[in-house]
């Protein structure tokens, strides 16, 4: 029994000094950038040793892969709590897309997501994380729709990737300053045109 609770409290301070190392290094990653941040400040930051910090880690990109991850699940946690299942799919859809415009204007986050993580950890591993996170939620909101009969059927995977881009261009001109209205108008009219049943195919031509 107390072997037990020995192992649960090791448990607890190893995952509380891991959530501190990630939010210290969220907090300078967004601040200075990721290549002006060292990992001695990060450890002061977080009230931990260097040691320590790579006990945990195994150096500041893995370090900083762990921030990315926690911010993409953010956001995915945000767009499931706004589209449950409880919605048709096609307002799902729209409310998810609204969850995650308010979602990236957290500071910082168009930074992390969207500029540093693809240049800090390489388009593929930038791929991954939102397969398992936002881009898992939108593809899942269109086959929904799909599924439902609300939405023309289109391979999901390109879909998702394309109309996820355009969410991602959006997020990034809102943050500089560019008409959310205007961003979400184009974006909801993309989601209503794929939402329109496609054109009934022509009837065969009456033989006399």
């Amino acid at each position: 029994m107390q072997h037990d609770f020995a192992r649960r409290s090791n448990r607890d301070r190893t995952e509380a000094t891991r959530a501190h190392l990630i939010a210290a290094a969220r907090k300078l990653f967004t601040e200075k950038s990721y290549s002006e941040t060292g990992t001695p400040e990060i450890a002061a930051a977080a009230g931990v040793t260097r040691g320590a910090l790579y006990h945990h880690f195994a150096d500041k990109q893995a370090l900083f892969a762990a921030v990315v991850e926690q911010e993409a699940a953010a956001v995915a946690e945000e767009i499931e709590r706004a589209s449950p299942p409880s919605l048709f799919a096609h307002d799902a859809l729209i409310a998810g897309s609204d969850a995650y415009l308010a979602a990236m204007r957290a500071p910082g986050r168009t930074r992390l997501l969207l500029l540093d993580g693809p240049a800090v950890l390489g388009r593929a591993a930038m791929d991954a994380i939102d397969n398992r996170h936002g881009n898992r939620s939108l593809r899942e909101g269109l086959v929904a729709a799909m599924r439902a009969q609300t939405m023309t059927r289109l391979p999901a995977e390109a879909l998702t990737a394309l109309l996820g881009s355009a969410f991602d261009r959006a997020a990034l001109a809102i943050e500089a300053g560019a008409s959310a209205q205007d961003y979400r108008a184009v974006l909801m009219a993309l989601i209503d045109g794929l939402s329109r049943a496609p054109h009934p195919a022509p009837r065969p031509a009456r033989t006399r």
